[in-house]
């Protein structure tokens, strides 16, 4: 089997268990939907952890063309370019909620807009996701493997997000499937482009892989980690350390 049919499995695998998931959870009982919220957040964010810091950032320091300090330096910028794009999104929802307590009502076709930046940003997102699937098995079979399985872990909360605003947006559910069964496949065409412009790539893959470990450092520590804080109980505390846990083992485990 050769590369390419491994990338481009692992990205359709990766399209459709993480809206699969996503479609099945909406069916569960709100109850059970919230309970186990937390469970998927602390797996989610040991997967996020152990590719950032066990594989990613190791691959990227391992090319000898690239300078440590410019990798680092990379690793930087992306974590102020995260904060910056997140507080523009807490400053346009803060705005739209202003907008809507001024007038005192809020009409389902007034939430569509919304609805379709999600579609938007999201197929954006899985077309990067695309190709950094592409490029971590371009420089090394089992980083992206562990790469691919980070992504799986941290689209299905992501999905889950998605189909709750598309449905709060007026957005019937089929709707909201259709539509993010669509964007899905967006990271299926950056898998494909970045293949093909692979050669051209290999000087920025280090950076690729510092970038990428960034967003995914930055994603647990600064969103997932913080939702978990909310649980603050002993016993809640210990089965989040145990999936954070088990997360970075199976990180271990792949790339061991």
């Amino acid at each position: 089997m050769n590369l390419l049919a491994w990338i481009l499995g692992f990205s359709v695998l990766g399209s459709l268990l993480s809206l699969a998931t996503a479609a099945i959870y909406l069916l569960l009982s709100p109850r059970v939907r919230e309970r186990s919220l937390n469970y998927l957040i602390s797996f989610a964010t040991g997967m996020l952890l152990g590719a950032g810091f066990l594989h990613l950032l190791p691959q990227a320091l391992a090319h000898t063309a690239a300078e440590p300090e410019r990798l680092m330096g990379t690793v930087l910028f992306a974590i102020l370019t995260f904060f910056l794009l997140e507080k523009g999104l807490i400053w346009r929802h803060h705005h739209h909620s202003d907008e809507i307590s001024s007038t005192g009502t809020h009409h389902g076709t007034d939430a569509r807009p919304a609805g379709s930046l999600i579609l938007i940003g999201d197929s954006f997102h899985n077309f990067l996701d695309g190709i950094l699937i592409t490029v971590a098995f371009v420089a090394d079979f089992r980083l992206g493997i562990v790469t691919a399985l980070a992504v799986v872990a941290h689209e299905i909360p992501q999905e889950l997000g998605d189909f709750a605003i598309l449905i709060h947006s007026g957005y019937s559910r089929s709707a909201a499937f259709t539509l993010n069964l669509l964007t899905s496949f967006a990271m299926v065409l950056g898998a494909i482009t970045a293949w093909f412009a692979a050669e051209a790539m290999t000087v920025l893959i280090p950076y690729i892989l510092a970038f990428t470990a960034a967003s995914f450092i930055y994603v647990a520590v600064s969103d997932l980690m913080p939702s978990l804080n909310k649980n603050p109980r002993v016993s809640d505390t210990v089965v989040q350390l145990a999936l954070i846990g088990l997360g970075l083992l199976i990180n271990v485990f792949i790339h061991g």
